[in-house]
């Protein structure tokens, strides 16, 4: 009988229980033993309803409050000095890291004012985990024991469970060096961290777990060979552990093949392998596991939406089967469902058609149940049959398919996607009619979501309130943004985006060939959740999108205002994509749209055009190849066809967060302004890197995620460590990214600091 398994189960609850627990929790709302009561329900709840789905193999450690790796650095003491100093309770702690704290005393606290660690995208996902941090003075120990808890929690319900960690060598690997310690490797602490692992292992043991799960899905990068080396050690020593369950080493989002030499021969009961993402390596594979060692295939996609063809996979795991044995393969997720949405039942207002394509995470138990059941011989031909009709009626559905969008795609060549002229002229223009100040000001687009907003936003989508008055409203918000923004002093201002739901829902209801769901949440990061647009079929803008609300912002104030749009890459990686046709071709459908939205704020009198592209990094390949120098080329090919459309006095701009990018990639979209996300990492090297930039870019000076409000003085001292390298006349002052998040209080003590360090550094550089 071929087993089945999940590898991880999204856990913030049916109904966003989590986000709401933590965040009244933050406030002071609620006690702490009331957030660990909901983090238990949600954990209970989980398990049992893959229990009842049929599930063989189920997942315990996959639940976290915040962020999975996050959770290790707790668990194994790699807490800088930092966060230990004021005494705070090990959740706080773990808050504090994730998110900063800020801290007035009190007779009962000490005063806390810490920044929160780097945070950055988890491989090729939107999903986004806080950098593990070490130094030399790192002491590798157990605080606590939360796997074997939660663990033991399931087995208290009678579910046996299998608990997943993050492995040794990506948990360090994915790591850095902390500031007092540049020099320190991080994989050079692998000696030192194995025995805190096969302390957690044997606990695990010792409580009833046979299995462990340990991810090391850095296995799917071009690794050095330190890395590689250092796997070998690694589960060599694991695997001579005493007591200690058997392992599964798990890969997912791409192809193993490169790096099989340091997996082969390892001492390991089986091996997980994303067969979704990379199909093709299962020769490969195959041949060099051990005799007496399991595969678990990855074959229902934990990363997007669309139904299983179950005749496919059952195919695929009946080769398998034909190789190994059928007491040797698991019919598993490709990696964690922690992308995807939880329950599809949860939509009730979709088109039903359009709902038969799709599977949640839910739905993905009965995928792993049912294809385990049929290659294993058990009669489940009713859900085959009705799968294969949903399979066929998804590829003939006249939804899918716009022939005048083919055709216009099909006819883009490179004039489409070059400025009229290189960036040097067009900046001359550009200064003739802005007028503005060395280090100028501004932020990235949005300002903060109150709650009267959104109570607003519900009442016009429910009907209760006209157009007229939803607009009326929209309106009188946006001039509070930009008297706002007049009177901190900035110089290039934004309309605060109030009509706006999401960056790319918000796009998505207004272009042709989107489904979008209503309880669709995935977690983006900590208590932020996201509800990705599903693209359905071919993309076209039947009517400007912004023009309105850009036009009556730019009405109100005598200083340029920015229209926002989010580029297509973005618009294509923060949506559930398609499938069944490359994601270059949608990503040009998306570019099309946005040239025509363009070209209508030039029109309308926007003299400056943001089209952000946080996620074009997120969608570049893992690995080197003449794969990831494809998506280069059409990545930026994309973003000039949305950009190019317009004079040289027309400004563009261009934000990046939590990136990475190579210079040269950013140089290739031929915007004139470019912000990115700078104000976790601090790093000089990072800055020497754009010095050569042509074009203008602002590092951010502020982390958004975080409630925690720079002083000026901070500022002054960050921007004096940029211009130690980059040249002030190239230089614009903002934050990371969107206010959306944040509150007015800290939003206006934190501009206002800004403001007030960019004026400073105005005089200085006038004398």
């Amino acid at each position: 009988m071929v087993k089945s398994a999940v590898l991880g189960f999204p856990r913030i609850g049916p109904n966003r229980e989590l986000k709401k627990i933590t965040e009244a929790y933050w406030a002071g709302k609620v006690s702490v033993d009331e957030l660990f009561k909901v983090g238990k329900e949600i954990r209970e709840s989980n398990w049992k309803l893959q229990q009842a789905a049929g599930v063989d193999i189920i997942p315990s450690n996959d639940f976290s409050f915040y962020d999975q790796v996050l959770d290790l650095s707790l668990l194994f003491n790699a807490i800088p000095e930092r966060y230990t100093k004021y005494g705070l309770a090990p959740i706080d702690t773990l808050f504090a890291m994730g998110r900063g704290l800020q801290r007035k005393a009190t007779e009962t606290e000490k005063a806390v004012d810490v920044t929160a660690l780097e945070m950055v995208k988890w491989f090729d996902s939107n999903y986004h985990y806080v950098r593990p941090t070490f130094s030399h003075s790192t002491q590798f120990k157990l605080n606590g024991q939360k796997p074997v808890d939660e663990f033991l929690e399931a087995k208290a319900l009678g579910i046996q469970t299998r608990p997943v960690l993050l492995g040794p060598v990506s948990y360090l690997f994915l790591g850095k060096a902390d500031k007092d310690s540049l020099d320190l490797q991080p994989l050079s602490l692998l000696e030192k961290l194995l025995p805190v692992y096969i302390e957690i292992l044997s606990k695990l043991k010792e409580a009833g777990a046979t299995e462990v799960q340990l991810d090391e899905p850095i296995l799917v990068l071009d690794l050095p060979q330190e890395a590689q080396d250092a796997i070998k050690t690694a589960y060599t020593k694991l695997g001579a552990a005493a007591n200690i369950p058997k392992i599964t080493l798990a890969t997912y989002f791409g192809t193993v093949v490169p790096n099989l030499k340091a997996i082969q021969g390892l001492p390991v009961d089986a091996f997980h392998f994303d067969f979704v993402r990379a199909p093709q390596q299962f020769d490969e594979v195959i041949a060099a596991i051990g005799q007496n060692q399991k595969l678990s295939v990855g074959i229902v996609d934990g990363r997007n939406i669309w139904k299983n063809n179950f005749a496919k996979s059952s195919d695929f795991v009946k080769a398998a089967i034909n190789k190994l044995g059928e007491d040797r393969v698991i019919v598993a997720t490709s990696s964690s469902l922690l992308h995807t949405p939880v329950d599809l039942e949860n939509e009730s207002k979709l088109n039903p058609e359009i709902k038969s394509w799709f599977s949640f995470a839910t739905q993905k138990l009965d995928e792993v149940v049912v294809i385990a059941k049929n290659v294993s011989g058990q009669d489940v031909s009713a859900a085959l049959d009705a799968n294969a009709k949903l399979i066929a009626s998804r590829a003939a559905s006249n939804i899918t398919n716009d022939p005048a969008v083919q055709k216009r795609v099909a006819s883009i060549d490179s004039k489409m996607s070059t400025r009229l002229a290189p960036f040097a002229e067009r900046l001359a223009e550009q200064k003739e009619i802005f007028k503005l100040p060395l280090f100028p000001t501004t932020t990235i687009g949005s300002f903060p979501q109150t709650k009267d907003i959104r109570i607003n936003r519900n009442k016009f989508t429910k009907g209760t309130i006209t157009a007229e008055e939803y607009e009326k409203f929209i309106n009188s918000e946006i001039e509070k943004v930009i008297r706002f923004q007049e009177e901190v002093g900035l110089d290039v201002l934004v309309h605060g985006e109030p009509e706006r739901n999401d960056m790319v829902q918000y796009f998505g209801e207004q272009i042709n060939g989107y489904a979008f769901t209503t309880n669709g949440w995935v977690q983006s990061y900590g208590s932020r959740y996201v509800r990705p647009p599903i693209i359905v079929g071919d993309l076209s803008r039947p009517k400007a999108m912004t023009v309105k609300e850009s036009v009556y912002a730019q009405s109100i104030t005598d200083k340029p205002v920015k229209g926002m749009l989010t580029g297509p890459v973005t618009c294509l990686r923060w949506s559930f994509p398609r499938d069944d046709i490359d994601q270059k071709t949608q990503a040009m459908q998306l570019a099309l749209a946005l040239r025509d939205e363009v070209k209508d704020l030039e029109s309308a009198g926007i003299k400056v055009i943001q089209v952000d592209e946080p996620a074009i990094r997120e969608g570049l390949p893992l690995r080197e190849g003449a794969e990831r120098s494809a998506y280069y080329v059409w990545a930026a090919e994309a973003f000039r066809v949305a950009t190019s459309d317009v004079s040289n006095k027309t400004q563009i701009h261009s934000h990046f967060c939590y990136s990475d990018l190579d210079p040269n990639h950013i140089k290739a979209l031929d915007a004139d302004v470019v912000s990115i996300e700078f104000s976790k990492k601090d790093d000089a090297n990072y800055i020497a890197e754009f010095k050569n930039y042509p074009n203008h870019i602002g590092l951010g000076l502020f982390d958004i995620h975080s409630p925690r409000v720079p002083s000026k003085e901070e500022f002054i001292s960050k921007i004096e460590t940029i211009l130690k390298t980059y040249p002030a006349e190239k230089f614009w002052v903002n934050p990371d990214c969107g206010l959306k998040t944040r509150g007015w209080d800290e939003t206006r003590q934190s501009l206002t600091n800004m403001v007030e360090a960019a004026k400073y550094y105005r005089a200085k550089y006038s004398n």
